[in-house]
């Protein structure tokens, strides 16, 4: 699980640091024509920039976000979840370093957006990844894939 987060976030970041190297603000790069462009953003809000005024709640929600992940994956047994949580850590990690160390400030950091989705909404590889982890998620969920073993589930709290 640490592994595969550690590749999203250092994927995600390293990304992150081209867009905002090679893209100025308002340039638009066609990738392919009516679906995929780059345009560099600061998004200080949630998807669909949501939440624009606080900054804070989604650094302190990715924050909590990283503490629950880290201790449920404590109980991983389950290669499926293993992949579905250690993708969900790195993009939420990636989001809650955006959050804390980018400008205007600590805490109140915009996250750096650069992937055009046919004027749809703007997004970056975090989040690419924490949506399909979301789906596996649901799938996982759906079909009763355990996170451990079986005695985990007997045994709640053991």
């Amino acid at each position: 699980m640490l592994v595969l987060a550690a590749v999203v976030l250092l994927a995600d970041q390293s990304s992150k640091f081209w867009a905002t190297s090679a893209l100025s603000d308002g340039e638009r790069i066609t990738v392919i024509p009516n679906l995929i462009r780059l345009q560099l953003l600061y998004n200080p809000g949630a998807a669909f920039s949501i939440g624009v005024g606080a900054t804070w709640v989604f650094a302190l929600a990715a924050a909590v976000a990283v503490v629950g992940l880290l201790y449920v994956g404590r109980r991983l047994r389950s290669p499926a979840w293993t992949v579905v949580l250690g993708a969900l850590l790195g993009g939420a990690t990636s989001h809650l370093l955006d959050r804390l160390f980018r400008a205007p400030g600590f805490a109140q950091g915009h996250v750096v957006d650069f992937i055009d989705y046919g004027g749809l909404f703007i997004g970056n590889v975090a989040d690419i990844a924490l949506t399909g982890s979301c789906v596996l998620l649901v799938l996982l969920s759906l079909r009763g894939v355990p996170l451990g073993d079986a005695t985990d589930n007997a045994h709640p709290g053991s």
